[in-house]
């Protein structure tokens, strides 16, 4: 048996190693699994153990929506039906597919041609092999895994964007609903109201002025209770496309939003927190090294970027055969690689500058969403234990006068008109203090939208107009 020349047995080794330092293979899930434990070290949600669509999805989600929904229930669903999340997951099975095509082997290519002249027939043949891919693949495959690693970050952020998405609009919708019953409740006290004072106009009990005030409440009331049940069907739309049902009616929705806690979120440290634990700055540490080995590569690579190595084989009319080897190699005579290791450069300083950017605003994001949570819930808190109770208590007072006879039904219907704004509004409040709690993981996790609702000055209830006697 004929022993390999030296250069052909040092290049055989040298993409016998990089075969070996480059083996890359599917995993079973397709880094689902990976993806999951990111999201779940961030987030207090229930992440589906299986990848969305595998399992009977439709027995599950359709277990989910034969009860009221709760939000980790609607968030459950979400993970498992929304289709723009399955998206995103088939980006990652592309990145996994771009890391194991980058640790196997360039297939070798034959050439075969047949020449006749006066001196007979000559058939040559070579097999060649991209001997530069086989030198540079454990580079080539370290690249690829730190993006497939920036993919599965993206996975995990997704996975937390829909869930905060979902989990905001399930109190937006919620919130609604409890306003457009208490709207109802609005207009069918303005319409009690307007009926009496066109009963006492039409007996002459009352003024025209009088008469035209109680009208005019009922009028806005009605206007007001459009607006609520409109609000209520843009909220649940909204949170129908995220749980990826197409019916609305699919899903209920319980009576009224979760109570606020005996006391706000303490977060110690967070800005520090949020550096070592938000995805999109680990995603800029990826890019960051990603592009330092790239840059390093570029500048291995800026003279010679094609050496491919064949082997020959002729044979003549006669029988005769020659064999031997041919290398091919690019000349660096006119391109020197500089243009190249210049963008590369000018890339990862890109990057460079883009990381902190990102570290300022991620701290901002995190002072700004805590402020903003805790004024939301004072606000709310201020509302449940303060406004509310104390337009109860007049309330209350009031329906004692009135069955004293001391005051007229006009003056209670108005004071009852007053609760109900003061309900709605707080109502409004806690809403916004749920919403500012989103805010506040989103800034903290680096997903979602970190800014928080505004408070409102008012409600959207109409005012209560005063009466006059």
């Amino acid at each position: 048996m004929r022993r390999l020349s030296t250069p052909l047995r040092r290049i055989a080794l040298a993409g016998i190693c990089a075969a070996a330092a480059g083996c890359a293979s599917f995993s079973p899930d397709g880094g689902y699994a990976d993806v999951r434990q990111l999201a779940q070290q961030r987030t207090g949600d229930a992440i589906p153990a299986s990848a969305p669509g595998a399992g009977n999805v439709e027995q599950q989600v359709a277990a989910l929506l034969a009860k009221p929904l709760s939000a980790e229930d609607a968030v459950t669903i979400a993970l498992l039906n929304n289709r723009g999340l399955q998206a995103g997951y088939a980006e990652l099975g592309i990145a996994e597919a771009d890391l194991v095509q980058a640790g196997r082997i360039a297939n070798p290519v034959f050439s075969f041609g047949r020449m006749k002249s006066h001196e007979g027939i000559e058939i040559e043949r070579k097999l060649m092999l991209p001997v530069i891919g086989l030198l540079t693949m454990p580079v080539t495959t370290r690249l690829e895994r730190r993006r497939y690693e920036q993919a599965q970050l993206r996975a995990a952020g997704e996975v937390l964007r829909t869930a905060d998405a979902t989990r905001r609009a399930w109190y937006g919708a919620v919130a609604a609903q409890q306003s457009a019953e208490y709207m109802e409740q609005v207009k069918n006290a303005a319409e009690a109201s307007a009926e009496l004072a066109r009963r006492m106009a039409v007996a002459g009990n009352w003024s025209k002025l009088q008469h035209a005030r109680e009208q005019a409440f009922y009028a806005d009331s009605v206007a007001g209770l459009a607006r609520a049940r409109q609000a209520r069907a843009l909220e649940r739309e909204k949170l129908t496309r995220l749980l990826g049902v197409s019916n609305p009616a699919a899903f209920t929705l319980p009576a009224r939003l979760p109570d606020l806690p005996a006391a706000p979120r303490d977060v110690q440290g967070a800005e520090a927190q949020a550096m070592g634990n938000r995805l999109d700055m680990l995603m800029a540490q990826k890019e960051l090294a990603g592009l330092a080995s790239s840059l390093g590569l570029t500048r291995a690579t800026r003279f010679v970027n094609l050496l491919d190595l064949s082997y020959l084989r002729n044979t003549s009319d006669t029988g005769e055969r020659a064999t031997g080897y041919e290398i091919e190699l690019q000349i660096p005579l006119f391109d020197w690689g500089g243009a190249k290791v210049a963008k590369a450069e000018a890339m990862y300083m890109q990057a460079v500058h883009r990381a902190a950017r990102l570290a300022v605003d991620a701290r901002s994001q995190v002072r700004e969403s805590y402020s903003g949570y805790r004024t939301a819930y004072d606000l709310a808190r201020h509302y449940r234990d303060e406004v509310v109770p104390l337009k109860k208590r007049i309330a209350d007072e009031q329906l004692l006068r009135y069955n004293g006879m001391l005051i007229s039904v006009f003056e209670l219907l108005a004071d009852a008109r007053e609760q109900v704004v003061a309900v709605n509004a707080a109502i409004e409040a806690q809403r916004d203090y749920w919403i500012a709690d989103a805010a506040l993981q989103a800034a903290l996790t680096g997903s979602g939208d970190a800014t928080a609702a505004t408070p409102r000055a008012g409600s959207a209830a109409p005012s209560a107009a005063p009466a006059q006697h």
